[in-house]
């Protein structure tokens, strides 16, 4: 579904991406951790088309197809989709129009899965004919994260973080989300978190360590990968994993 080769940026003379390869396939779901400024917001942003980074290097292919010089726009409408971690505030726009206006799946963008527990729970969507992100709270941020999201029934989804600053209880509703509306359905996932929390509930089949800019090292067991992070920190992360202190490859 998604395959990078050789990813590479350079920014005010500093090498920022250093040479990514990565593949993810149909209905796969992989993690991405990192200590902070490793450059992982900075690589899906680059998967995403951002403008900001069209100086990168290297090749992006998606579904088959290469998009390494593809808009965001066109990126999006071929089902590749990004989460951010920190969502702009819009004024004089209600997010419930901005469902309407990007929805693939009109009457039922605002439907979740019965089987996920944001109906259980009883979350509040008053939001929804607020102005975009306009004084929401973190929580609410992410649902409406997941809202757009599921209306433009995606092939795959990188989410950003979409973990932080949330408590046990709704990253554990998050997952579900993810797990019943996504994961289920065979689209492909990719998530960068820095706790790793959300990792126990959505059960990746792969851990992806980045360190300044460049891949290290890869684990199949999550548990093991999180155990070897907490107990060694992500410089030593390499060396046990290599070891065979952590499952390797």
């Amino acid at each position: 579904m998604l395959k990078i080769k050789n990813l590479k940026l350079k920014k005010d003379n500093k090498e920022i991406l250093k040479g990514i390869d990565l593949e993810i396939k149909k209905g796969e779901v992989q993690a991405l951790l990192g200590p902070n400024a490793s450059g992982k917001s900075t690589f899906v942003q680059v998967i995403a088309g951002n403008p900001k980074f069209k100086s990168a290097e290297g090749k992006i292919f998606f579904n088959g197809k290469e998009i390494s010089k593809l808009s965001p726009e066109k990126r999006v409408k071929m089902g590749l989709v990004l989460s951010w971690q920190n969502p702009p505030a819009i004024k004089g726009v209600k997010f419930s129009n901005l469902l309407k206006k990007i929805s693939k799946v009109p009457s039922s963008h605002l439907k979740l899965s019965k089987n996920t527990k944001i109906k259980k729970q009883s979350v509040n969507l008053n939001f929804l004919n607020r102005e975009i992100n306009v004084d929401f709270s973190g929580g609410e941020k992410k649902i409406s994260e997941l809202l757009q999201i599921l209306s433009l029934k995606p092939k795959m989804v990188i989410f950003d973080e979409i973990d932080s600053g949330l408590d046990l209880k709704k990253v554990e509703m998050v997952a579900e989300i993810i797990k019943k509306d996504l994961i289920d359905k065979k689209v492909s996932v990719l998530i960068i978190t820095h706790s790793g929390e959300i990792l126990k509930f959505l059960k990746p089949q792969k851990v992806n360590i980045m360190i300044a800019g460049k891949i290290v090292c890869q684990g199949k067991d999550y548990r093991q990968v999180l155990k070897t992070i907490k107990k060694y920190g992500y410089e030593k992360c390499k060396k046990h994993l290599q070891a065979g202190l952590c499952a390797n490859r």
